[in-house]
């Protein structure tokens, strides 16, 4: 069961794997307009047909909801969600 999205935005909850992940699915839906409710962290971000600009919007998005900056030099190695989820949970205090 996904984490609950109020908990996600109050920056006082630190959220679960989980909830990060139902924020990935619900923040790409938003930006590509189709639906990643059915996305796992083993998927390469290629696989779900997301252009970089795209991605570049999800990744704004993760940051101004959670309150963290991800440096540039940071995204390179970025294949997979879990790549993109670890990277966001180092960023999170």
């Amino acid at each position: 069961m996904h984490a609950p999205m109020q908990t996600l935005d109050t920056g006082d909850v630190k959220p679960t794997r989980d909830g990060l992940l139902a924020m990935f699915c619900e923040t790409a839906s938003e930006v590509v307009e189709k639906d990643y409710h059915h996305v796992v962290e083993s998927m390469a971000i290629s696989e779900l047909a997301i252009d970089s600009l795209g991605i570049l919007e999800i990744i704004g998005s993760l940051e101004r909801r959670l309150r963290i900056q991800i440096p540039d030099e940071s995204l390179s190695g970025i294949q997979t969600v879990r790549d993109l989820l670890d990277e966001v949970e180092r960023r999170i205090p």
